[in-house]
């Protein structure tokens, strides 16, 4: 019993990070996914989550065995000068993809008749005063809550009733002989948006600020293996909803928006609104989970005091930072005429630049004694981790290709 209560009392990074990273650009990935190829490319989500799992694992470990966060140790061990660089570009792929947040509120919002110029100042004040009056237990708890909420995917599949001999074949005993040129762009996407710049630096920070100690890594690892477990259930539970009904009925979607609404007919009145639901719970949790990822990174890059225990007075720069993104993020999606279909094309890009870079520091980071102490690397765990990163570079690089054939 001792035991549990020490896991649940390490809990919540990991799996925070992991599954509200399922956000509004996340789902709307899946959805096409499902749409557009059906059960066939189920199987990408395993090596998927291996790695997601491998890369959450090395940054939670590095938090706890430094103390400190990965913007400041990438500042102490590499100069002022990459970290600023560094800094300057995601904050550029965070705000493209916080407007993402905050456009899915919006979208959620439409499809129960709710305008948007409601929803997402509602939700932008909302995820505002969270931060800025919570504590971090308070702010860890609201987001397990949300991630809580991702089960509308789940009974939305159920409801579906979808062949499950069907997907366990195609996830476990997959035909390559299916795969499609046209599958690979879609291939790319779903890497990209599962592992992403923002998630390490967050993960690394939340348990830093959580105080946890090297006593908790054993826990600290079966919260990240949670985490990444819940994550890829819900993704495939949302591929799953839109190849049994959008695929098989040969409908074409644009967006998550779009296959809400396409599953009314389809699936039932439920299994649209628990879809709905799902991505306004989603966006609402990322467009608050964003920010203060970009916050703690900046302020930690930078030598700044950096905290959600901390007052405004005590952590300025934290707290106008977070309050600036969501700000300018929610008033652009209120404007019109704002593309923001260019907007996270761009920002996916430099967010695919960026992570297979980022991943090299943490690598680096976790093979240095004066860092680390004994929780370094083994070989193993560095060859297959080097191994991921080759592999970003190349999905990155096809993605990239991809994206400026259709100019």
């Amino acid at each position: 019993m001792k035991k549990i209560f020490l896991l649940l009392a390490v809990i919540g990074p990991g799996l925070i990070t992991a599954n509200i990273d399922n956000d509004a650009g996340g789902i709307a990935t899946y959805s096409l996914t499902g749409a557009q190829t059906g059960y066939r490319l189920l199987w990408v989500l395993i090596p998927i989550t291996v790695a997601l799992i491998m890369v959450q694992e090395m940054s939670a470990r590095m938090g706890i065995a430094s103390g400190k966060g990965l913007a400041d140790l990438i500042r102490e061990r590499f100069g002022l000068k990459i970290t600023f660089y560094t800094i300057i570009f995601l904050v550029i792929a965070d705000l493209g993809n916080t407007m993402a947040e905050f456009a899915g509120i919006a979208s959620a919002g439409e499809i129960f008749g709710i305008s948007k110029y409601v929803t997402v100042t509602i939700c932008s004040i909302f995820v505002w005063l969270l931060i800025l009056k919570g504590n971090y237990k308070t702010v860890e708890r609201v987001f397990l809550i949300g991630c809580a909420l991702y089960i509308s995917y789940v009974i939305s599949g159920f409801i579906i009733g979808p062949s499950f001999t069907d997907i366990a074949t195609a996830i476990f005993a997959p035909n390559f002989k299916e795969i499609q040129r046209s599958d690979f762009p879609i291939i790319v996407g779903l890497i990209g948006t599962s592992i992403t710049p923002w998630m390490q630096f967050y993960i690394q920070s939340a348990v830093v600020e959580k105080g946890l100690t090297p006593k908790d890594l054993t826990h600290s690892k079966i919260d990240v293996i949670l985490g990444c477990s819940t994550m890829v259930t819900v993704t495939i539970f949302i591929v799953i909803c839109c190849a049994a009904t959008l695929f098989n009925s040969g409908i074409i979607i644009n967006n998550a928006k779009d296959a809400a609404m396409a599953l009314a007919p389809l699936a039932g009145k439920y299994a649209s609104t628990l879809f709905a639901f799902g991505l306004f719970n989603a966006s609402i949790f990322a467009a608050a989970l964003l920010p203060l990822a970009t916050s703690y990174y900046v302020c930690e890059g930078m030598g700044w005091e950096s905290g959600v225990d901390k007052t405004f007075k005590e952590a300025p720069n934290f707290f106008s930072i977070f309050t600036g993104i969501i700000a300018f993020s929610a008033l652009l999606i209120l404007m019109p005429g704002i593309n923001l279909f260019s907007i996270l094309i761009w920002s996916q890009i430099i967010n695919g630049i960026l992570i297979p870079i980022v991943l090299l520091y943490i690598i680096k980071l976790c093979n240095d004694p004066d860092v680390m102490g004994e929780y370094t690397n083994t070989p193993i765990y560095n060859l297959v981790s080097y191994l991921i990163v080759f592999l970003m570079v190349a999905a990155n690089i096809i993605f990239i290709y991809f994206e400026i054939k259709k100019f």
